[in-house]
């Protein structure tokens, strides 16, 4: 099967928390729903893009916070507390810097139409391809080996 690429959406809080979880790290989307989870398979790569600070924030950040590659094993139940156990999936994120989505929109393939840029994002998880992808781990200072790319 394919390496595939995904970029996830939640606020920086949400993602620094899975990126800085050890170990390993872990993704969350969709409030903790299953089903995004199981279209990512070990050793996808995964972005994390975060719209704002806080989660339903005014705090506009737009920015990638994190970037790794999707550990083996399957979604599991995680419970934090107060009746909420979302799903989760292991995470081997890599060190990289933060990095703004502005300079990289003219040259993203996902970007259709530049004045509504945003509108993938709604989904929590969409799939982009190499390109894309390595445009996200150049602008985090990741070099393309580190992600299994040729």
């Amino acid at each position: 099967m394919a390496t595939k690429n995904w970029i996830a959406v939640a606020s920086a809080e949400h993602a620094r928390r899975g990126r800085d979880h050890r170990p390993p790290g872990f993704l969350q989307v969709g409030h903790g729903k299953l089903p995004p989870l199981r279209r990512v398979q070990p050793g996808d790569r995964v972005a994390y893009y975060a719209p704002a600070l806080a989660p339903g924030g005014k705090d506009r950040l737009q920015s990638f916070v994190s970037i790794g590659i999707a550990a083996p094993g399957q979604p599991y139940a995680f419970d934090m507390g107060g009746g909420f156990v979302p799903w989760r999936r292991d995470v081997g994120y890599l060190p990289a810097q933060e990095a703004p989505i502005e300079p990289l929109l003219d040259r993203f393939h996902f970007v259709d139409d530049r004045r509504h840029w945003g509108s993938k994002f709604r989904f929590g998880l969409f799939e982009v391809d190499d390109h894309d992808m390595l445009l996200v781990a150049q602008a985090m200072g990741v070099a393309p080996a580190m992600l299994y790319f040729p």
